[in-house]
């Protein structure tokens, strides 16, 4: 057998060892003087590196430090995880770098604040402190990235940070949110302080993995079912939560079906992964340092253009202002409003004029089918927004409660060509077309 293998090509021996994973491309290496010449090659290793640990251009090890050699990356990969499915380290490693290529891209001062992964021993310490075990797949995130580096003690850096959470957030009236991945020694620091105020958080084991930066929002792991859970505006009161990813997709437990574990932070961070990545999230201006949650893609942005003026619209689920018991409030929404003037400018009756102003606003707004709030009044957030052809579009956010979903918003809005201190013509209604009130399979 060894002299017939003695006698084959390069390329056949490449591939024979392509087919088989690392150890047993070791193995084989000590079969005959091809094959070892054949599995020392190091594109055979690069091989492996990519098939196994996402590890394509160059061979790095798990800090991102520049091996020798792609046979040396990995050894470094293989003696760090090797305790892991190698799958799920591989696909935990896509999310990760694909995350932190679209944050270097469009939003570099978030991308600086990702964290290098923590050590075995660092997670092992910190479930001894908070009496958990943890789900496999949310040990292989944290050991790839630790989280964000945020919440300071520097006062002048938290203001900086504040805006920078890779989940993003939105913005209405005096409520900001903007959520942060914890670092793990955050996790553990906030895990008990929120234990401490609300007591069922003990059992099951909820740990805390992400929060905004001015702590309205919390995001709780449950350990034992592998859920992620949002509290509600009754958090506080009696620790209730709503759950963040669809039930039927998390499992703790590799079966016939499937080769990996996923629990709930790995789903989530992989649809926030695919959210940035469609662009249904985004920067909304280049001037901004943060992730905004409302949508800009169909069907859950609407769009409608009257007389040359374009409204964009979307809401966005508020569930730490919602109330998982029912009532006339139920289910808060943020809603965005985006309003421009297209370069063409505004045309009325045949008439073209170079700009218009806002006077007043019309909302209809329905929970399921039934008609909730039918609300005329001047102005938005008592600002009359001028537009002129071309600029920036107007942007304002605001909110409404309705006791169940689905609903809708839709109305109109009351321009004058011109400005309101000098009509140039007469009052024209710009549409706001229908868009969707409900609450979503992925809460962020």
């Amino acid at each position: 057998m060894a002299a017939g293998l003695e006698s084959l090509g390069g390329f056949v021996l490449e591939s024979i060892l392509f087919k088989l994973d690392a150890k047993h491309a070791a193995a084989a290496a000590c079969v005959s003087t091809r094959l070892r010449s054949a599995a020392s090659d190091d594109a055979v290793w690069r091989h492996f590196c990519a098939r196994d640990f996402a590890l394509y251009d160059q061979p790095l090890d798990p800090d991102g430090a520049l091996c020798p050699s792609f046979k040396g990356a990995y050894k470094s990969w293989f003696g760090s995880f090797s305790m892991y499915p190698l799958s799920l380290v591989k696909r935990a490693k896509e999310c990760w770098t694909s995350i932190r290529c679209w944050l270097s891209d469009n939003c570099p001062e978030i991308s600086d604040t990702l964290r290098k992964g923590v050590s075995e021993a660092e997670i092992q310490q910190a479930e001894k402190i908070l009496g958990v075990k943890l789900p496999a797949p949310t040990k292989v995130l944290y050991r790839l990235c630790d989280g964000q580096e945020t919440f300071t003690t520097n006062a002048a850096k938290n203001k900086y940070l504040a805006d920078l959470g890779i989940i993003g957030g939105y913005e209405f009236y005096e409520h900001l949110v903007n959520v942060h991945l914890l670092p793990l020694r955050m996790v553990v620091s906030q895990t008990k302080n929120l234990t401490k105020e609300v007591s069922m958080l003990t059992m099951p084991k909820y740990i805390v993995v992400a929060a905004s930066f001015y702590m309205a929002k919390f995001f709780c792991l449950n350990c034992s079912s592998g859920q992620l859970y949002v509290g509600t505006s009754n958090l506080l009161e009696n620790g209730e939560m709503m759950p963040c990813v669809p039930g039927e997709l998390v499992r703790l437990k590799a079966d016939a079906n499937f080769d990996m574990p996923q629990d709930a932070l790995l789903l989530w961070l992989e649809e926030h992964n695919r959210r940035l990545r469609s662009s249904m999230i985004k920067t909304r201006h280049p001037s901004s340092r943060s992730i905004c949650l409302f949508p800009e893609t169909s069907p859950y942005c609407s769009v409608a253009v009257t007389n040359g003026v374009q409204v964009r619209a979307s809401a966005v689920f508020v569930p730490e202002a919602s109330d998982a018991n029912g009532g006339e409030e139920s289910y808060y929404f943020s809603y965005s409003i985006r309003m421009s003037l297209l370069p063409e400018g505004c045309m009325l009756d045949g008439v073209y004029y170079s700009s218009c102003q806002l006077h007043s606003r019309h909302w209809i707004i329905r929970s399921k089918d039934t008609i909730v709030s039918n609300v005329h009044g001047e102005a938005v957030i008592g600002q009359y927004p001028l537009l002129l052809p071309g600029e920036e579009e107007f942007v304002y956010q605001s909110c409404t409660p309705v006791p169940g979903v689905p609903g809708s918003v839709e109305g109109s809005f009351t321009f004058v060509p011109g400005r309101l201190s000098r009509p140039e013509g007469r009052q024209f209604d710009v549409k706001v077309a229908p868009f969707i009130l409900e609450k979503p399979d992925y809460i962020f």
